[in-house]
């Protein structure tokens, strides 16, 4: 635990601005119990604060007598709270000039205004938790579907942490055996086995390190998201179709060609997949000045798509100017959608599987909403594969995890090649410490200040 003395005591808002219900301002520090003394006045002046209950009353300036507000508070003795020093809860009315006048009167009397993620920061460096559980914190508030907030869940309850140090254990019993021999190298007995040390790292170190790679490449886009494209001639219903996905009335819909003219991006959820979907402008070879910028910004977001959308038109089948289309698209996975077949009695599907060479298809009427269920589960099978796979029940490693852990592998695949090949107890060792120190880094152990403070910069004032 880090010097509570050397360190100040910090305030903040602790709710979103607006209006609201209840407004919390959070203190934490050694001081945060006689900043509270100087401001609050218990309704029950007998009773006094009592630690982990609340207590009525009011806030007023020590100074002047101004009543700030009618509040409840709470004072929380170390080490039982979140940072593990003592901390104070101020519960307001929810109004966000009243919780800026309390938390300008304690910054006042002597309060500093804590930085973005500083009361987690202060949790982490007092050992309350690690810093796979602390960037689950900033991931759970971030979470903007389930699947996210299931995955927040099992990484703030220690799933990856508690993987992590079965690993580590596992690599410092082996380091404990070579050390051994590094102190008695002139033992007749043979310390080391090698060949029994090399399956141990390779089904207890390297297997599990390659499973959480894995389970980091399929979270990905549960966590990141992916982008998908509509893309068309004009008049195909590609703003029929952003309107049928999303359940609402989001684009402009018309009989006449060229009625989008710039792109239109919402977010939705497919099978808990964020999806950034993008309806562009009809592209064609003659468009107005205006149009045409709409058509450039088209091929842009094209570009940067993880999926198109190509959408034909079952009144005319695939056209010339459909087929242009075709062969301008950039090496992107593509899911045709046939729409308007509301409208069309003699629609073949297979027809478009010949002329498409089976590439996926799907045929939906966006206008009455037939199909976009069959549409959603497509999308949803060609982004993860079709692997029936709940990140809410998986260890599911971010980038900076990732980047670790493939670090790691590699040194723990140096560890099975040095004994392999007889190397030398000291420089096996070296091997074995780095993949040790490699996964101190997810966990915080060994993690550079400046890493650390990019990661707490990320959070929200007032957690």
């Amino acid at each position: 635990m880090f010097d509570e003395s050397q360190e100040p005591t910090i305030a903040a808002i602790a709710t979103p601005p607006g209006p609201g219900g209840i407004g919390v301002i959070r203190v934490s520090g050694s001081r945060a119990s006689s900043l509270l003394t100087a401001v609050f006045h218990p309704t029950n002046r007998r009773r006094g604060l009592r630690s982990h209950q609340f207590c009525h009353g009011l806030i007023k300036d020590p100074e002047s007598g101004t009543m700030l507000d009618e509040v409840l508070a709470v004072y929380m003795q170390a080490p039982k709270t979140y940072t593990r020093e003592d901390v104070v809860e101020i519960h307001c009315h929810g109004s966000y000039l009243v919780l800026e006048s309390v938390l300008a009167l304690l910054l006042r009397l002597g309060a500093e205004l804590a930085a973005p993620g500083e009361f987690t920061k202060r949790a982490f460096l007092n050992g309350r938790i690690d810093l796979t559980r602390a960037e689950a914190v900033m991931e759970l508030l971030e979470a903007n579907t389930p699947a996210r907030v299931d995955m927040a869940r099992t990484q703030l309850g220690g799933g990856l942490h508690d993987v992590i140090m079965a690993i580590r254990h596992r690599l410092l019993a082996c380091r404990a055996v070579i050390e051994v021999a590094i102190d008695f190298p002139d033992e007749d007995v043979e310390i080391i086995d090698p060949q029994a040390m090399i399956e141990q790292v390779s089904h207890e170190v390297l297997t599990p390190l390659q499973d959480l790679l894995e389970a980091a490449d399929k979270g990905r886009i549960y966590r990141d998201g992916i982008s998908v494209v509509i893309l068309g001639r004009p008049n195909v219903g590609k703003s029929s179709l952003l309107n049928s996905l999303l359940r609402e009335e989001r684009a402009i819909v018309s009989a006449v060609p060229g009625t989008t003219r710039d792109t239109i991006e919402e977010m939705l959820t497919i099978g808990g997949v964020p999806v950034h979907i993008v309806d562009t402008a009809g592209i064609r070879e003659s468009a107005e000045a205006v149009e045409e910028i709409g058509i450039e910004r088209a091929r842009a977001k094209l570009g940067q798509a993880d999926l198109v959308l190509f959408l034909l038109d079952a009144t005319s089948g695939i056209t010339a100017e459909d087929e242009v289309l075709r062969q301008a698209l950039p090496a992107k996975p593509v899911l045709y959608v046939v729409n308007k077949i509301d409208i069309v009695e003699d629609y073949r599907v297979d027809d478009y599987h010949l002329k498409l060479a089976d590439a996926p298809l799907v045929a939906i009427s966006a206008k009455e909403g037939d199909g976009i269920a069959a549409l959603e589960q497509a999308v949803y099978e060609l982004v993860t594969g079709g692997d029936q796979w709940d990140p809410g029940h998986e260890v599911v490693p971010n980038i900076r995890h990732q980047a670790a852990l493939q670090k790691a592998r590699q040194a723990g695949s140096r560890v099975v090649d040095g004994l392999s090949i007889g190397l030398p107890p000291d420089l096996v060792a070296i091997e074995l410490q780095a993949a040790l120190d490699h996964m101190g880094d997810i966990i915080g152990e060994t993690t550079t200040e400046d890493v650390l403070d990019l990661i707490f910069q990320q959070f929200c004032l007032g957690k």
